[in-house]
């Protein structure tokens, strides 16, 4: 899923979209409560009407980024009271409230608050953590006010342990959510932790609903989390590395800001059907981003869909043809990962 944090995919028309193979993307409940306002949101005609997306969104709980942007008041039981980021109001999100904005905004799928705790949090604060979200999870499947027209999806949260995830997932799958979630990777544990956490307990989430790692993530990650038996993913990287010139290509992601590039006359990746690859050259992309042009953020941004979106489909095409671990082991985009 594109990440559309402010309710739009930074640089791209929304129409671009689905040619590129998306058909879901993700909106931010945290900045959309903040600014325009949920309120404000429905009167445009809620998210799909704001966004001019026609198809399916998602919205997250907004809990991750009051933890990671936002200046963190305080947090108890009941929910969160921080500072908003943009001019220092008090502000508080409780579940109800997280629903509420939720409901308002009006997405398809819609996701429970949960208490997500760095990787490197003692094991005192990650089992709090987990009875936290069960706690506001069962409050927001109470609250929530449109469950007949919106999924609601739990996370299962419990770090890089496994006791903990399978408290908290058998307690979850209790109270019956459309989907569920994998939360707390992806926040600095490592690929190896998180990759031994997909193993060992994404095949426990229940088969007949939505797998959903958040957050993630690289190639390599998704892959991995595809042979684990996870289904969705977000991620901004597509978007913040083309607004930066990285542009992701199967044999690794290149750097169009770098001089080698400044009379290339070839697209980005030579077997990419995005409209960066059909129309440009690396020299011309290379040149908007020198001269502040912002053509060139939006053309890499696009092609970097474009190559996340036909790595989706290759891996669907892969498990619909029993190839899956043909793939994962022999496809050079199982091995890309950060960007050193």
């Amino acid at each position: 899923m594109p990440v559309g944090t402010q309710g739009t995919i930074k640089g791209i028309l929304p129409e671009i979209l689905p040619p590129s193979g998306t058909q879901i993307v993700l909106a931010n409940t945290y900045h959309l409560m903040l600014r325009p306002g949920e309120k404000v949101v429905a009167a445009l005609g809620d998210l799909h009407g704001m966004m001019a997306w026609p198809g399916p969104i998602l919205t997250d709980s907004g809990g991750f980024q009051v933890f990671s942007l936002s200046d963190l008041s305080r947090m108890d039981d009941d929910g969160v009271h921080f500072k908003s980021h943009i001019d220092g109001a008090a502000v508080e999100l409780t579940p109800a409230r997280s629903m509420q904005v939720q409901n308002d905004l009006g997405a398809d799928i819609i996701m429970c608050l949960d208490d997500c705790p760095p990787a490197d949090a003692p094991p005192d604060r990650a089992a709090a953590a987990v009875e936290r979200t069960l706690r506001w999870a069962a409050r927001c499947k109470e609250s929530h006010a449109r469950p007949a027209d919106q999924a609601l999806f739990a996370i299962v949260q419990g770090g890089t342990d496994a006791a903990l995830r399978e408290h908290c997932l058998h307690e979850l799958t209790g109270m019956d959510f459309a989907g569920y979630a994998l939360g707390g990777l992806a926040v600095g544990e490592g690929f190896a932790a998180m990759k031994q956490v997909l193993d060992e307990f994404a095949p426990a989430l229940p088969a007949d609903r939505p797998r959903y790692l958040m957050g993630v993530g690289y190639p390599r990650d998704i892959v991995a989390a595809v042979c684990a038996g996870i289904d969705m993913f977000d991620c901004v990287l597509p978007t913040r590395n083309g607004r930066n010139a990285l542009a992701f290509t199967t044999a690794g992601p290149i750097r169009l800001r770098n001089a080698r590039f400044t009379a290339d006359s070839g697209p980005i990746e030579a077997d990419c059907t995005c409209p960066a690859c059909r129309k440009f050259s690396r020299g011309a992309i290379r040149h908007f981003f020198f001269a502040d042009e912002m053509l060139g953020p939006v053309l890499v941004s696009l092609h970097n869909v474009w190559f996340y979106q036909r790595l989706m489909c290759d891996i669907r095409r892969a498990i619909a043809n029993g190839a899956m671990a043909d793939f994962a082991a022999n496809d050079p985009r199982s091995r890309l990962g950060p960007c050193e």
